[in-house]
């Protein structure tokens, strides 16, 4: 599998998808802790950060390549620093009109370094969430983006662009002629952009076995009201189709932590009928919530269970769907009770600067 290509606007992102997409399962939230060395308190990256996120200028572009193949550049606490560094570089300096962000090696990114997480919670270092889950896998069609978040499912292509998750299919083999046509533009425009990526687009054929063929089915189980809800109507399912995926799924949400599923659908429901500032902050507070540990130490035994001692048999306390409540789940979408905590807080951005489908997302 060669590496994939994203093609990153200062205003907003357009996705050049190939290969396979890989979205994490709620039990082993996706974030990124610092292990070894930290950027230097002004902001600057230190010596060996630059070497995580390669650099290069053409022309107007700018082409940032995430540099940790053996980890399937999985980002690092030193890679998001060095990477918003840029990206706010960038976005005052008129000679940078698109950014084109891609991985070295076979893969693009496999999200935050959990490995990273594990270590830094012994030291008692900080953190960075996954960002936007309840947003954007909301907005997908139906029910499917609560599939995808509870079940941890692996999309290919045609998938991801079948269900809205990128704006374009690019076979690999062309992606570097993509990559100079962009870099040969001298426009930051989105439909510019847009039309350049349109000439090396092509429109895939979902797999006949593709469960986004199955909407039918998913939206039937997963706007159920509760996970518990969704398993049954999953299981009644099963006993009147037999498909493989349906079994696989059931199996998957019965091995996962029960608090992770129920704050994940509890959050995406919430995300629904917000904008992605408001969903910003409350997967700020989950995360928080569950690295501390406060309500349950579901995360640290998922860790050690799958990283650590390998076993792959976690104790997951309440260990039943049933056992975990309503006030449970709101609890981690609360305001840390810790002045030493604080909330996320979203920089202030000149709103007249944004087009308006932006803006309309806010």
């Amino acid at each position: 599998m060669s590496s994939r290509q994203f093609y990153l606007r200062k205003e907003w992102p357009c996705i050049v998808s190939s290969d396979q997409c890989f979205v994490a399962p709620t039990y082993l939230p996706s974030l990124s802790w610092c292990r070894g060395s930290w950027s230097k308190v002004d902001g600057t990256s230190t010596s060996f950060d630059w070497m995580l996120v390669l650099v290069e200028v053409k022309s107007f572009a700018r082409i940032l390549t995430l540099n940790r193949p053996k980890q399937l550049n999985a980002l690092s606490f030193q890679m998001i620093s060095r990477l918003l560094e840029l990206f706010i570089a960038y976005e005052e300096d008129p000679n940078v009109k698109l950014v084109i962000l891609k991985g070295k090696g076979r893969a693009f990114c496999a999200g935050g370094d959990v490995a990273d997480v594990v270590h830094a919670i012994r030291a008692d270092l900080g953190f960075f969430p996954d960002v936007g889950a309840s947003y954007f896998l909301s907005r997908l069609p139906g029910f499917f983006g609560e599939y995808l978040g509870l079940s941890g499912a692996r999309l290919d292509g045609a998938e991801m662009l079948a269900c809205g998750l990128a704006t374009h299919f690019v076979p690999s083999a062309k992606l570097p002629i993509l990559e100079a046509a962009l870099c040969a533009t001298d426009s930051g425009d989105p439909r510019i952009i847009s039309s350049i990526i349109c000439q090396y687009s092509e429109q895939p054929s979902l797999k006949e076995q593709s469960v986004y063929n199955r909407l039918d089915v998913i939206d039937k189980c997963f706007s159920q009201e509760t996970v518990e809800e969704i398993l049954s109507a999953l299981g009644r399912e099963v006993v009147d189709r037999r498909e493989a995926w349906i079994s696989a799924t059931i199996q998957t949400l019965n091995k996962a932590s029960p608090t992770s599923l129920k704050i994940f659908l509890g959050s995406i429901r919430v995300g629904r009928f917000q904008g992605v500032g408001p969903c910003l902050v409350r997967d700020y507070r989950m995360v928080s919530h569950v690295m501390r540990g406060e309500f349950s130490k579901d995360f640290f035994e998922g860790c050690r269970a799958i990283l650590l001692d390998k076993d792959k048999n976690p104790k997951w306390e309440p260990s039943k769907l049933e056992l975990v409540t309503d006030t449970a789940v709101d609890r981690y979408f609360s305001k840390v009770n810790n002045e030493d905590w604080e909330d996320l807080k979203l920089p202030v951005r000149s709103k007249f600067n944004l087009p308006q489908y932006v803006i309309a997302k806010l």
